[in-house]
């Protein structure tokens, strides 16, 4: 079994903001690493307990978010765009995908740091369907036969897991405690709009997700059939809504590919 771990900072239990944790300027930047990277390596642990064979971690995170010194040595270490860059080298070798460290789409009650991509998006939908950066990596999966059976983040990402790819095992490890309905808001002030959250503990958070991993392997072996996609059918559409952004306004952008979510996706670079 191969299975990729895609990864990201702002879903992880311990990181309590944006401006101080995920940047490379973050007085907390180096410990919000060792928070992923423990996160990772718990999910690790998980899935060679259950009989992995081989475990790529893509260093999501737009700023890097994984020691690599403190990763654990049986996996190998993805980081940098291939070209092109979706689906992140992900390919037909993989048996499965996971996250962990993801945060809740841009809108989303009790979720905390929101945001997809960035800040500046009030709403990205495929076909209708809502989707932030775990939609958008779990499409990718889709379109290439790969199940999605692993989502490790804050709370309000459980539901939206569930609902575009179920039968995944989701684990929480802290939940917002502010609702959203703030679309009016600028790019700025949405950034700072949904910083308050209720967390486990780091190791507490680990120990949840290495059984979570060890199960949703476990459940991959024993019924494959027991996760699955939307039915999406061509032409692909994407549509973002996104807000004012300095001297920037608010607008829609509207993209289209005849047969393909992946080359869709990769319209943006």
């Amino acid at each position: 079994m191969k299975i990729m771990i895609m990864t990201d900072m702002e879903g992880c239990a311990g990181i309590l903001n944006h401006d101080d944790w995920v940047m490379a300027e973050s007085r907390y930047y180096e410990k919000g690493k060792l928070f992923l990277t423990g996160e990772v390596n718990a999910a690790i642990a998980g899935f060679f307990e259950a009989g992995a064979d081989e475990i790529v971690v893509v260093d999501g995170h737009g700023y890097g978010g994984i020691d690599p010194e403190l990763l654990d040595e049986r996996v190998l270490l993805s980081r940098g765009a291939a070209k092109p860059v979706w689906p992140w080298m992900l390919d037909k070798t993989f048996n499965a995908l996971a996250f962990v460290g993801q945060h809740a789409k841009a809108g989303t009650p009790y979720s905390h740091i929101t945001h997809s991509g960035w800040f500046d998006r009030i709403n990205e939908s495929i076909n209708g369907i809502s989707i932030g950066e775990y939609g958008e990596m779990a499409l990718c999966a889709m379109e290439l036969g790969i199940p999605t059976i692993l989502a490790c983040g804050e709370q309000a990402l459980g539901p939206e897991a569930a609902a575009l790819t179920p039968g995944v095992v989701t684990v929480s490890v802290k939940y917002g405690i502010l609702p959203d309905g703030l679309d009016a808001l600028d790019c700025s002030a949405y950034r700072k709009a949904k910083l308050s959250a209720i967390h486990l503990s780091p190791l507490k958070a680990r120990k949840l997700i290495k059984e979570g991993a060890f199960n949703a392997l476990l459940k991959l072996k024993n019924d494959p059939q027991a996760f699955s996609y939307p039915k999406l059918t061509p032409p692909y559409v994407m549509e973002m809504k996104l807000r004012a952004d300095g001297d920037k306004p608010a607008r829609t952008v509207r993209n289209e590919h005849p047969d393909s979510i992946i080359g869709l996706l990769n319209q943006n670079y």
